[in-house]
Order: structure tokens, then C-alpha cells, then sequence
């Protein structure tokens, strides 16, 4: 559960990386923090979902 947490502060502090690369115009570098965000983004809103949302649906 913590790591889910952990993975969420990342995937926030890439989206701050990709809206300084567009600052600077650095495509590379928004190319690879959109990916970061859209990977750990979505591992952490799963991991969420499954352990914290999934069991109070369940009888």
C-alpha cells in the first residue's frame, strides 16, 4: 500500500518535469516524463484501486 503512495509522488513529480522540459523546449526530455507519468501514474492508481477501493465492493 505504501508503495502505491510512493509511486503516486512520482508520477506527480514527472508531471512538474514535463511542464519545465515545455519551458525549455526540451522535447526528449517531455517525451520521457509524459511516459513516466502515464506508467506510474497508472501503477499507482491500480494499485490504489485494487487495495483500497476493489474490497469495499466485495461481500
Amino acid at each position: 500500500m505504501e508503495l502505491a503512495f510512493i509511486i503516486l509522488v512520482v508520477a506527480i513529480l514527472c508531471a512538474f518535469a514535463v511542464v519545465r522540459e515545455l519551458k525549455t523546449k526540451n522535447m526528449f526530455g517531455v517525451a520521457f516524463a509524459a511516459i513516466s507519468v502515464l506508467v506510474f501514474g497508472f501503477f499507482s492508481i491500480a494499485t490504489l484501486y485494487w487495495e483500497l477501493i476493489r474490497p469495499l465492493f466485495q461481500s
